[in-house]
């Protein structure tokens, strides 16, 4: 029986980064970072607001099932919406699942700066 070394690779030697050239960054600007945090402790607020009514009310869980086993979209969306949440939120489901995607707009922009998804399974 004979021994097979495996390949030997070669690895240039270690470069210490000063001898690379240097990165130029632009200059950070946290604003919209900012807003967008802000606007994301909504998002969670209005997801909490949800949660809370799926975890307090049984009743309210198989009527928001029974609407999406059947594909009442529509029935589906109004419970959704009956909970007093004031950011837009997607609604969608299947057989397994429902997932709510609260999506917001940064202050004064056109901009979509922060979106929080929540899936939740019910299969």
């Amino acid at each position: 029986m004979y021994y097979v070394h495996p390949p030997v690779y070669y690895y240039p030697p270690y470069y210490h980064h000063a001898f690379w050239p240097s990165r130029q960054y632009p200059p950070v600007d946290p604003v919209l970072f900012h807003q967008s945090a802000n606007e994301t402790k909504k998002l969670m607020n209005d997801a909490n607001v949800v949660l809370d009514k799926l975890t307090a009310s049984k009743e309210f869980d198989a009527k928001l099932m029974k609407a999406a086993q059947v594909s009442d979209e529509v029935e589906v969306n109004r419970l959704i919406h009956s909970l007093d949440i004031a950011t837009e939120v997607d609604v969608s489901y299947n057989p397994d699942n429902l997932r709510l995607e609260f999506r917001s707009q940064a202050p004064n922009t056109d901009l979509e700066c922060c979106r929080l998804l929540i899936a939740l399974r019910w299969r």
